[in-house]
């Protein structure tokens, strides 16, 4: 008899693990709690796939340099004020994160991690899933010195860890992707970065677990867990009621409030985002890139061309702050000059809420409370980057296999005592 496995959630990571799953023979039903094109954190993002991300959203450095940007309501760093145990809670958590050694244990760890995900990313165009994938790179961008010297260190870094990665001069720059007109002190390339379209990457995996046998059941809302012992015996929503012998929780943002039942603790702040997708722009690069002081990705998408950023913690809800928006559109033609403001008239903005974990590090694995409950969530800004091998991972776990990744520092019981 078939092992039958319930993932509640629909983004990148909950259908990720669904494919690893069917593939391996495992009998798989997806809820989600929004239809396939509502606002999934997974459709509006950057699309990149990021070897070059490698140093936890955690590191030292990073605190200052929030508090420093607080002071302006265009930069890409906020946080809302409120009175909040969990916010207060999670603070102290990733002060305490950015210690260096626990910094350097994450570093290897997202460089195996991406790496790997990437692989899986070639091996999926394999089988037919499309995402338009481009493995041409990424380019960091820097419009000063400092910036450049900056990520030139970050460069020897990656280098030590294995990770390919250029200094390049302005000049050099310009002759990687000559359709753009670049006003840059220099830039760090990446060559094995790629890009893709999260809608279309999202639209074929669906296809494809369809043709697996996978149910796909959208608007299903949880409202509670049903327990026996020490496992889970379903999940219920509001019309239905879902059995399994697995439970894997993919939840988002949203995971921390679905397990408050089973009195487990995911700590995350949403850390919302902004897209906006240029239909025809001026320039159309080959090459995604960073534009590194004013933390904009950048992104080709077939015609189009897509620029997110901004880090706005704490706030559950999706509404659109203009002032960040502006703060995205104004920092552009600093590095891209022949982009205008007016060239962003009329477009809609996205936006997405990013789950946050206190030390920029996704939760992987079982939790220790139940024997059938497996957690994949957290993965804040790599999401897409980090889809494929979280699949597998959580694959090999209900397998009850080795990882082919050393879950210890990704276990989602690491903050139940803190």
């Amino acid at each position: 008899m078939r092992q039958r496995v319930l993932i509640v959630g629909g983004g990148i990571i909950g259908l990720s693990s669904a494919l690893a799953a069917a593939e391996r023979g495992m009998e798989v039903t997806v809820i989600d709690r929004i239809s396939p094109h509502g606002d999934n954190c997974s459709l509006g993002n950057s699309g990149m796939v990021v070897p070059s991300h490698f140093i936890p959203l955690a590191a030292p450095g990073v605190i200052s340099q929030g508090l420093h940007w607080l002071r302006d309501p265009e930069s890409p760093f906020y946080i809302q004020p409120r009175v909040s145990w969990d916010l207060m809670q999670w603070g102290l958590r990733f002060y305490l994160a950015t210690h260096v050694q626990q910094v350097e244990a994450g570093s290897q760890l997202l460089r195996d991690m991406n790496l790997a995900s990437r692989e899986l990313y070639l091996q999926w165009q394999d089988k037919g899933i499309d995402s338009q994938l481009v493995k041409r790179g990424l380019l960091m961008l820097c419009s000063t010195q400092h910036g450049l010297e900056e990520e030139g260190a970050i460069a020897t870094k990656a280098r030590s860890l294995g990770i390919p990665a250029s200094v390049l001069t302005p000049e050099e720059t310009a002759s990687l992707d000559p359709n753009v007109t670049y006003s840059v002190a220099g830039s760090v390339y990446y060559p094995k970065d790629c890009h893709l379209d999260p809608m279309r990457l999202m639209s074929s995996l669906r296809s494809r677990l369809e043709s697996l046998g996978v149910k796909l059941l959208y608007r299903e809302h949880v409202t509670g867990w049903k327990k026996t012992g020490g496992r889970i015996a379903a999940v219920c929503t509001k019309d239905h009621e879902f059995d399994a012998d697995e439970f894997v929780l993919c939840g988002g943002i949203w995971s921390d409030g679905l397990v408050r039942e089973l009195k487990l603790r995911l700590p995350m702040q949403p850390g919302k985002g902004y897209s906006l997708t240029v239909p025809d722009p001026v320039e159309l690069p080959s090459v995604c890139s960073i534009l590194v002081e004013a933390k904009v990705a950048v992104t080709p998408m077939g015609q189009s061309l897509r620029f997110g950023g901004t880090m706005q913690l704490g706030e559950l809800n999706q509404a659109i702050d203009p002032r960040r928006v502006s703060g995205i559109i104004k920092n552009i033609p600093r590095y891209m000059p022949r982009f205008k403001p007016q060239h962003f008239d009329g477009l809609q903005p996205w936006c997405g809420l990013r789950p946050v974990s206190p030390d920029g590090l996704p939760f992987i694995g079982r939790t220790q409370a139940y024997a059938n409950l497996t957690v994949a969530t957290g993965h804040a800004m790599m999401g897409i980057s980090l889809g494929p091998i979280t699949g597998q991972l959580v694959s090999e776990v209900l397998r009850g296999e080795k990882p082919s990744i050393d879950l210890r520092h990704l276990s989602p019981d690491r903050f139940a005592n803190s």
